[in-house]
């Protein structure tokens, strides 16, 4: 291979720059560096994961009663009353696309580490689709941001439970540990055979 593109501009450089021709961005590939950054941030967000399934997300204030609910008691509540499309945006948001990502960003992850030329095309594809997902995995922060703010009434509190912090913590890690993995490096060992 004897091109390389430009994360910052996307411009096509040749292999042998170390800098942008366009910007003058870094372009060489450090593999060790990507993959130790990529997997730190991966094994942050697991364990980020786990409180914010444990911990309540909300906590609710009635005449000096306090009560709260994790995300998987908040989907079952949901589907007690009735509500089932919010439930089902809530699991697939909160329970589904986190896990799909952890799988898939640690398929990423070693598929670089031990040189998988399998289907690079589908791991591109993968790539850039966690990317995308990211942001929109803050959509329970909203919720309860949202509703913290709607429900203030005298009789009742809303108040964020740690849950949300560290479920909005793992997010953010996982787009940290998706950027910081170098999506060049996954067919960069297959244009050298």
């Amino acid at each position: 291979m004897r091109y390389i593109r430009c994360r910052f501009c996307g411009a096509v450089n040749y292999r042998r720059d170390k800098e942008c021709r366009r910007c003058g961005f870094d372009i060489t590939l450090d593999k060790n560096a990507s993959l130790q950054k990529a997997t730190a941030f991966l094994i942050a967000a697991v364990i980020f994961y786990i409180p914010a399934n444990i911990y309540p997300i909300l906590k609710s204030s009635t005449f000096s009663k306090v009560s709260g609910s994790t995300i998987i008691e908040g989907i079952f509540e949901l589907m007690a009353h009735g509500d089932y499309p919010v439930a089902i945006i809530i699991l697939i948001a909160s329970v589904l696309v986190p896990v799909a990502k952890f799988i898939i960003l640690a398929y990423l992850i070693l598929s670089i580490k031990y040189g998988n030329c399998d289907s690079v095309e589908k791991k591109v594809r993968l790539y850039h689709l966690i990317e995308i997902t990211g942001p929109w995995s803050l959509i329970d922060v909203f919720v309860v941001i949202i509703l913290t703010a709607l429900i203030q009434f005298k009789s009742i509190t809303i108040i964020p439970g740690f849950g949300v912090s560290a479920f909005a913590l793992m997010v953010f890690l996982t787009i940290l540990s998706s950027y910081s993995l170098d999506e060049r490096l996954l067919g960069d060992e297959c244009g050298k055979q």
